[in-house]
């Protein structure tokens, strides 16, 4: 009796949630969006991306200190111990450097770390502020079905009651014409919240290590409707793509950043045999069972 190996579809899976970052993904490219989540193909890491992991776990394990004791020096001095978890975890990330047989780049790249961390101190005082939530997973699901999830890198709240969502961003600022879509993951965040607590979030604040500056943005229950139909919407094309296997490329000049350019048909690449099976249009797909 022989037994059949499982087929493509056993090791993909249909998208059954949605993210900030995997909702921007689809926004710039459907075909990365499949890349990404469908077919997950690695990619390798990049040493902007690794420092920004980095700052934020060190911003994060900097409250685990009494207040007095979180100051520029303390959080310098957590970096080497952090960067060492992160290797732990994520052994891949020791080729960052390579040919570094001095720890010359090592060093640099440490040192704009640090500099990131310190730039923090000049624009927020982490000796007046106690989080009460940081790298805090939140999901919700809405009325149709759709699952949101995402991770809050800080929410505060006031003695009064009113919400705080902090996210900080280890790039420049975007220019004024701009930030509506670097607003887009904290509105996400902020419908997700309203809809588990019932609570519109006070404020949005968006912190620039790389340029030291602070975007704030106060939401209203309009804005927060306005990005949920838009996700909807969203959602709906996802998974008209994932039923019906169309993925379209979306040239950008952020192509030039893709890790996945030999096998995208802008650059004369194959893509993959799609892992899912795909249903005929027309037909009703159930959602999910939860």
């Amino acid at each position: 009796m022989t037994t059949s190996s499982p087929g493509p579809e056993a090791a993909a899976a249909r998208p059954t949630s949605l993210s900030p970052s995997r909702a921007s993904d689809f926004m710039q490219c459907p075909l990365l969006y499949r890349f990404r989540v469908i077919d997950r193909l690695p990619e390798k890491p990049s040493a902007a991306a690794t420092r920004g992991t980095l700052v934020h776990a060190v911003l994060e394990r900097l409250f685990d200190h009494p207040a007095q004791e979180r100051t520029a020096p303390r959080a310098k001095a957590l970096l080497p111990g952090q960067w060492e978890r992160l290797l732990e975890a994520r052994p891949e990330l020791g080729e960052l450097f390579p040919g570094d047989e001095d720890g010359t780049e090592l060093a640099r790249w440490m040192a704009e770390a640090e500099a990131l961390v310190e730039r923090w101190f000049t624009l927020e005082d982490p000796t007046r502020l106690e989080p009460v939530e940081r790298e805090f997973f939140v999901e919700a699901e809405l009325d149709s079905g759709l699952r949101l999830r995402g991770i809050i890198d800080r929410v505060d709240v006031a003695a009064t009651g009113e919400v705080r969502i902090v996210d900080y961003k280890t790039g420049k600022a975007p220019r004024p014409e701009y930030a509506e879509g670097a607003l887009f993951q904290m509105k996400f965040y902020a419908l997700v919240v309203w809809r588990l607590r019932q609570v519109v979030p006070r404020r949005l604040q968006l912190v620039y290590l790389g340029s030291g500056d602070v975007l704030t943005y106060d939401p209203v229950v309009a804005d927060l409707e306005r990005v949920e139909r838009k996700l909807l919407a969203l959602w709906e094309a996802i998974v008209e793509a994932t039923e019906t296997g169309d993925w379209q490329p979306r040239p950008t000049k952020l192509c030039g950043w893709c890790d996945h350019q030999a096998v995208c048909p802008e650059f004369g690449g194959t893509p993959p045999p799609y892992p899912l099976m795909i249903r005929p249009r027309g037909e009703v797909v159930l959602p999910p069972e939860s």
